[in-house]
């Protein structure tokens, strides 16, 4: 008869796996202080532009609320008023030159850029690389640094002083074209097009029916960063246009800021007119951004991963 055997000892339950807790991760203070410091960076100046805009001449120098609260009296509408209306409300003429020269630009260096940078990402031909690299230096190169030899060309063949004059050069964008490139090359697969090709579509067809609609996101992309850049230019305008009615906001408002330091034309009253200007000069800017955010963060996006 054989003996019974000893029972081992039982071996304690393992303990259950902690489940990730996102509440008990340590705060990031400092992180969060960087962020603050950088939300105040950048709404201090957009603020400060809302206040001053309700301030007349005296409340901007002389006022009792500072330069960052508002002044005992309102007076936007007043200056609004008189923004549209002062000499002869070149004003509105001034907003309507920039948004010809930002859209039309815009529009006219949007298809130049996904043209070349589809061409760039799905087509081999000779000297494609160097003229890409070519590309990529021209990117480097600072938009002011072309203005005097752009001046020239234009002024031989005629076109300064002209609506032509800022936008021909404005549509020359190469890190559109460089976007355009990385997003047709990534997000553009060549087993559609070659399935297009086989289904006896061209080139045309196929890159109307397939290739454009899957480029939409960089298109508005690059659609809103060609027509803000050409909404901002100051330097290009000033110097290939010399007649006061076709200049745009950027040129006219600091037209407005010299007299006002020369003291001329109105004196210190002209301050007020360039902050409301200035605040009106944004709000197209603001619309934009706001309604094509989604748009405009995912083109951005693109590329970065493969």
């Amino acid at each position: 008869m054989s003996k019974p055997t000893a029972e081992a000892p039982a071996r304690p339950a393992a303990p259950p796996p902690r489940r990730h807790d996102p509440r008990r991760q340590p705060r990031r203070w400092g992180s969060h202080l960087f962020l603050g410091f950088l939300v105040l960076y950048f709404i201090l100046p957009l603020w400060f532009l809302v206040v001053a805009s309700t301030k007349d001449a005296g409340g901007l120098f002389n006022g009792t609320g500072g330069a960052l609260w508002f002044d005992q009296g309102f007076h936007f509408f007043e200056n609004l008023s008189t923004l549209f209306t002062y000499n002869d409300g070149i004003y509105l003429k001034w907003l309507g030159n920039s948004l010809l020269y930002a859209f039309a630009a815009g529009i006219g260096a949007t298809v130049l850029a996904v043209l070349a940078g589809y061409a760039f990402a799905k087509f081999d031909f000779p000297g494609r690389r160097l003229t890409f690299s070519l590309l990529l230096g021209a990117v480097m190169v600072p938009a002011t640094a072309l203005v005097i030899p752009t001046f020239v060309l234009l002024s031989r063949l005629e076109l300064t002083n002209t609506a032509w004059a800022v936008i021909l050069p404005s549509m020359l964008n190469p890190f559109g074209v460089y976007l355009m490139r990385v997003y047709a090359a990534d997000g553009v697969p060549d087993e559609l097009l070659d399935a297009a090709r086989m289904d006896g579509a061209g080139e045309f067809r196929t890159f109307f029916s397939v290739a454009l609609p899957l480029m939409r996101p960089a298109i508005v992309t690059v659609l809103l960063l060609s027509v803000v850049g050409t909404w901002n230019n100051y330097f290009l305008p000033l110097a290939v246009l010399s007649d006061s009615t076709k200049f745009p906001i950027t040129v006219g408002l600091n037209l407005w800021q010299g007299l006002a330091g020369a003291n001329n034309g109105g004196g210190t009253s002209l301050y007020a007119l360039i902050i409301v200007g200035s605040l009106v000069s944004i709000i197209p800017l603001v619309i934009a951004f706001l309604g094509l955010q989604k748009y405009w963060q995912g083109g951005l996006a693109i590329g970065s991963l493969k």
